[in-house]
């Protein structure tokens, strides 16, 4: 192959990425506002075409997952942004994972797509990189004494797992909390068997 055409070959690929990145950026955003955004208007958001939407994305399920797996890659290097921007470890936890609520819940149109078959290597792939930000939290916690030793993060996300099912309104944040607030009173003691 000449140099010419890797040259190009190289050319259409960057833009291949590029284009990827923005359909993503834009689903983000749009899925966010309304979870059945027709997806001409995110390729519009994008800048490409339906076609090229369509190349890298062949259906809405496929898109929706890709921004789940952006927004989760994005979230799950952050704990240590969180422990910067909180006046302590427990308040880091809270805002990270009312964070992570916000990229899941329903209102992002995530909650069936992520129930399906095809969706599960995704969701196994996020569990890596997601339990390792709740780790590096939880030990912060733990160190500060908002958290007693012994939890392990796969509990805490499972608790924590009810974020994601709350009404996407004033009402469903405010009932959020009050769970939060429950779930962090029971952290403080140590986990015992029943």
């Amino acid at each position: 192959m000449s140099s010419e055409t890797e040259t190009g070959y190289g050319t259409q690929r960057k833009a291949a990425a590029k284009n990827r990145v923005a359909i993503i950026d834009a689903a983000h955003e749009l899925f966010a506002q309304n979870p059945l955004v027709p997806l001409s208007d995110v390729a519009k958001k994008a800048g490409v075409g339906i076609g090229t939407l369509y190349r890298h994305f062949p259906t809405r399920d496929d898109l929706i997952l890709a921004a789940y797996q952006h927004d989760i890659d994005r979230l799950s290097s952050t704990a240590e942004d969180a422990l910067a921007r909180n006046s302590s470890a427990k308040a880091a936890f809270v805002d990270w994972f009312e964070m992570l609520a916000g990229y899941i819940r329903i209102k992002h149109g995530l909650g069936d797509a992520l129930h399906s078959a095809a969706a599960q290597q995704v969701v196994d792939e996020s569990w890596g990189p997601t339990s390792a930000a709740v780790a590096k939290l939880l030990d912060a916690c733990v160190a500060e004494g908002s958290i007693a030793p012994g939890h392990e993060p796969a509990d805490i996300i499972t608790l924590m797992s009810f974020l994601w099912r709350v009404a996407n309104n004033d009402e469903g944040i405010a009932q959020g909390r009050r769970l939060i607030a429950t779930v962090f009173n029971g952290l403080t003691s140590e986990p015992q068997p029943l």
